[in-house]
């Protein structure tokens, strides 16, 4: 899998040795109700199989999600992934530690991620789906280019409730 270099971060694949940076960054309230999966509290043994699920994927030919840290001074402080990788199109999806928030790390990853998903894998739509009161996640889309497509009603079932989500893509 690639390493793509920004000035701010490198984006690399996950790693044995990740599960301590990626739980102290990964553990927060607001992470978790803003994703689907993203479990809180977050343990060393949620890191380890999350960690291990990925490095099984990463071994297979035909890939159905490729994932990314990202990694500042050789710290997981968040992570970046295509998933639902079919045909000509992927879902994106990412999460990033508190303390990063704010310093345009996650449109830059977005950004290049996006890129790699056209250019290296030839895809032609990578889509995101947010949660109607995530509004930061929102504006990270936007501010990578991707342009709002509409709202999606009762989209994701999570803690046993119906929420909408807003839909953004942008193609190639």
């Amino acid at each position: 899998m690639a390493i793509i270099h920004s000035k701010k971060f490198i984006l690399r694949p996950l790693k044995k040795g990740d599960e301590f940076s990626l739980t102290k960054n990964i553990n927060d309230k607001i992470i978790s109700r803003n994703t689907m999966t993203i479990p809180y509290p977050y343990k060393i043994k949620d890191a380890r199989s999350w960690i291990n699920q990925n490095l099984k994927s990463a071994k297979k030919k035909k890939k159905a999600k490729i994932v990314f840290v990202i990694d500042i001074g050789g710290e997981v402080v968040g992570s970046i992934g295509l998933h639902k990788i079919e045909g000509h199109c992927t879902e994106l999806g990412y999460w990033l530690g508190k303390k990063y928030w704010g310093q345009g790390i996650m449109t830059e990853a977005a950004k290049l991620v996006t890129n790699y998903a056209f250019s290296e894998l030839g895809l032609k739509r990578v889509y995101a789906t947010v949660f109607l009161f995530n509004k930061p996640s929102a504006k990270v889309l936007k501010k990578a280019g991707f342009k709002f497509e509409g709202k999606l009603i009762k989209n994701k079932k999570k803690g046993g409730k119906f929420l909408d989500n807003l839909l953004y893509a942008k193609t190639k």
